[in-house]
């Protein structure tokens, strides 16, 4: 059947909103509100509205659960099960929803959706139109005639069918006139419509066929065959009636509707995104850029030359920044540079790089707005200007959110802004555009710091460490690439004593580095048990090595660390050291981490696994880069148990950590009950993982694990810890209560972390936000507490001009660079410092060691 003219879309928006949030999984915004349902609904809107490019749209929805059926059949729909509490918050967001997408919806008190479907659907009959209904409910194919057909959704909202007249007769050999009487003869249980009982839609197709409506049966009921089914069917008649009554649709709702209304037009654009934004439908973007046009300010129609920017620049505004580098990021060089300031733009080509300088050389004062400020810090530092600082976007957007997955301009700009900065052929027209935007995104972004009060923050931690972490990156550290050879060496020779050890293990050869081959081995040749099948072969991960009792297990578990170890770490970091200088220079980031610490990368030094000795021996490459220098470690003690201590103020806590007790053991001797000088090795190994398991929130269950110890055990050492402990313990429940009451935690230097995870319904999911809300305030404390540290060094190192370098970070430890002559000086300054970085209830501690390398570290006496 063909379809000529305007197409009516006519949606029911209940059934839709209902399928959506039971075939998709809960999903929630950063502040824990239900997102899942409105995220499948507006999916596939928009996905039908591509498909048939409707003239007109209107979504229905039902009111109330009482109706007019109600007042036929008291128990109509009685049975249903209460709105999900999920599931409720979420239909106002979808009808926010609709006005940004500028589609008309409707509801009315004592009806249903399907009834203002019905009269829509009549209505666009009667003016010509081709009405498509979509939705998950099969009453609505009644409604079908040679104008209307019905866009079914069968499974979940993916999967979709088309009805129409012919179809219909197909499955049915029904007319739609006859599905209200299918229905008043089996009945409906979830809408409580009772129907005739012990009829199926067997039975009632047949009769209908023959007698073709329920009116039919009941004048011919003497030609019935089967006394039991015509007894039945006599017994029941009310039921019969009233049951088509109720599932007949209603095509005459009384309220004004001008199917003008319905006209589809462009969405609101502006309004869309910033719903899209506060929901982070981030996939849902894309959708919409093409078909917005650019946010063309009008401030930036004036676009000057190099030469009359610089002649109208004021010294009292702020100027956005886009600068191009090209080159070694250990030797940045200039490509092209874009400037904006209050509506004048001037684009600098590679041929302007002179005047480029000279103009900041020359106004060492400017208050610049960049978007990544560290890189061209290193660009400014080889050039010899004078800019110490500048406004940093992309800080500024990390703190407000630090769960962004990235924090570009063109994603700012629409987050903040409800700009689309679309790419147009002219690159430097882009480069304006996000200049421009840069200077509105400042002013939006310190809004909401200062109301958050993250702006000190922001002001005298993460800014002032931008140019630190240059002047690291810079310095880099020297790595002896003949030592990392010879290691490499002595690996291949103990990797290859272990393969020929897993193949007397296993009896034959095979590929170890195959997982299929492996699993085949381990649990079909040498019949161990354990095997888990999947899809692809045997799982034969760490924790399915780990389990293994056989020699072999260990054997394997080896072979991997040291595969990886030779691999990622002697290869890899052979293959980086840069030829120009000798040395690896990491990049640290600022924002990956939700909890402030920093990270390394390209390489990650933060990760070299120490916990094997052929992995701590790494760090024997890594030496002074001149003669007669040492390395200096400076590693904060416990910082993150001192920190504990610090926010639950538990007084036994405090009281170890203040008369510098071994903190293991003396929570060793409170759990166990004994004199601290009767604690055993084992004791203290036991409240060792307690301790640091408690910051974590970690479970019997995972205590036991990593003890070996029954559940049972473990459980009693988590009540014991608490008894003593009674501060910790009402510090995390009060923490975990007020994250759930404000959706969010925060450090001592009021960094935020958001956590929706603490409101999911599903239990593992929960458990997760609850111990994320434990642990984030000490671990992001503990980042926040090492980045003051960070910068007074750095400012004690040059206001006294000395020959010190830092060179790296790592987790809890400082590593710096200086003459072996100075070293013990320099060493105390450090350790003061670090010790005096924030005043906490009990003492900071640092412990500094010194040496030629990395590895061989003496402590300074």
């Amino acid at each position: 059947m063909k379809y000529l003219s305007d197409k009516f879309l006519i949606i029911d928006g209940s059934s839709l909103v209902h399928r959506a949030f039971y075939a998709l999984p809960i999903l929630t915004n950063r502040e824990g509100v239900f997102t899942n349902a409105v995220y499948g609904f507006t999916n596939m809107i928009l996905k039908i509205i591509h498909e048939e490019k409707p003239k007109y749209i209107a979504v229905a929805f039902d009111k109330g659960k009482i109706t007019f059926r109600n007042e036929t059949f008291k128990e109509y729909k009685g049975h249903r099960k209460a709105t999900p509490p999920e599931l409720k918050p979420q239909f106002p967001l979808v009808q926010k929803i609709l006005e940004a997408l500028n589609i008309a919806f409707f509801e009315l008190d004592n009806y249903e959706a399907d009834d203002i479907i019905g009269t829509f659907a009549r209505l666009g009959e009667k003016d010509g139109l081709t009405n498509i209904i979509v939705s998950g409910d099969k009453d609505t194919l009644q409604l079908i005639s040679e104008k209307t057909r019905v866009l079914l959704t069968k499974k979940g909202i993916s999967q979709t069918e088309y009805i129409d007249l012919a179809k219909l007769k197909e499955m049915y050999e029904l007319t739609p006139r006859q599905m209200a009487d299918l229905k008043g003869l089996m009945g409906d249980q979830s809408d409580n419509i009772p129907g005739v009982p012990s009829v199926g839609e067997k039975t009632a197709l047949k009769l209908l066929k023959q007698f073709g409506t329920i009116e039919g049966i009941y004048d011919n009921i003497d030609q019935i065959k089967g006394d039991k089914l015509k007894a039945n069917l006599l017994e029941n008649m009310d039921k019969a009636f009233l049951s088509k009554e109720l599932a007949i649709i209603e095509c005459c709702v009384p309220m004004a509707i001008n199917i003008q209304e319905c006209l589809y037009q462009k969405p609101n654009y502006k309004q869309l995104l910033s719903l899209f934004k506060e929901l982070e439908f981030n996939s849902l973007v894309g959708k919409f850029l093409e078909e917005m046009e650019p946010d063309i300010s009008e401030s930036l129609t004036q676009r000057l030359s190099v030469k009359e920017f610089i002649s109208n620049y004021n010294q009292k505004k702020s100027v956005s920044l886009i600068l191009e580098l090209c080159g070694d990021k250990t030797d940045p060089q200039f490509a092209s540079a874009v400037m904006v300031q209050a509506g004048l733009a001037a684009s600098f080509e590679s041929s302007h790089e002179k005047e480029f300088i000279e103009f900041l050389q020359n106004h060492p004062q400017i208050d610049l707005i960049v978007h990544d400020f560290k890189d061209l810090y290193k660009y400014f530092k080889f050039q010899g200007i004078p800019v110490k600082r500048a406004q940093d976007i992309q800080i500024a957007a990390y703190l407000l959110n630090p769960a962004r997955s990235s924090y570009g301009i063109e994603e700012l700009a629409l987050e903040y802004l409800n700009s689309a900065l679309a790419e147009g052929s002219d690159p430097i027209y882009n480069a304006i555009e996000k200049a421009a935007a840069l200077l509105e995104l400042f002013i939006k972004l310190k809004e909401q710091l200062v109301e958050n009060n993250l702006y000190d923050l922001y002001l005298n931690i993460e800014l002032p460490l931008i140019t630190i972490l240059a002047d690291m990156e810079l310095a880099g550290v020297t790595v002896e690439k003949n030592v990392l050879e010879e290691m490499g060496r002595k690996l291949e020779q103990k990797l290859e004593q272990l393969t020929k050890d897993i193949f007397t293990l296993a009896g034959e050869e095979f590929n170890i580095n195959s997982p299929k081959q492996l699993g085949t081995i381990l649990f079909e040749k040498m019949d161990l048990p354990g095997g888990k099948k999947t899809k692809t072969g045997y799982s034969t991960n760490a924790e399915v090595l780990e389990q293994i009792t056989h020699p072999i297990g260990e054997k394997l578990l080896e072979y991997r660390q040291l595969t990886k170890l030779k691999g990622t770490y002697i290869e890899g970091l052979k293959e980086i050291i840069n030829e120009r200088t000798g040395k690896i220079h990491t990049t640290f980031k600022q924002t990956i981490t939700a909890t402030g610490r920093l990270s390394s990368v390209e390489p990650n030094l933060q990760n070299i696994p120490i916990r094997l000795e052929e992995g701590r021996v790494l760090r024997k490459a890594f030496v002074p880069s001149k003669k007669g220098n040492v390395l200096i470690a400076a590693d904060y003690s416990q910082i993150e148990l001192r920190i504990l201590a610090h926010l639950s103020r538990d007084e036994n806590l405090m009281d170890a950590f203040k008369k510098g007790q071994d903190i293991h053991t003396r929570t060793a001797a409170e759990v166990f009950g004994v004199p601290m000088e009767s604690v055993t090795s084992q004791m203290r190994r036991s409240a060792k993982a307690v301790n640091f398991g408690i910051v974590y929130g970690i479970s019997d269950f995972g205590l036991s694990r990593d003890l070996g110890i029954t559940r049972k055990e473990a459980k009693m050492y988590i009540e014991e810890y608490f008894k003593r402990y009674q501060g910790v313990h009402t510090y995390i429940n009060d923490t975990i209560a007020k994250a759930r009451e404000n959706g969010y935690v925060t450090t001592l230097l009021n960094r935020r972390r958001y956590l929706p995870d603490i409101f999911s319904p599903n239990k593992m999911v929960r458990a997760f936000g609850e111990r994320t809300a434990m642990n984030t305030p000490i671990q992001g404390s503990a980042a926040d507490i090492i980045k003051i540290a960070m910068i007074k060094c750095h400012e004690f190192i040059n206001e006294q001009g000395l020959p010190i370098e830092m060179l790296l970070q790592v987790h809890d430890e400082l590593i710096f660079e200086c003459p072996k002559t100075i070293y013990k000086e320099a060493a105390a300054s450090i350790v003061k410092l670090m010790e005096n970085a924030y005043e906490l209830e009990v003492p900071l501690t640092v412990d500094a060691k010194y040496g030629l390398n990395w590895y061989d570290l003496k402590s300074i006496e």
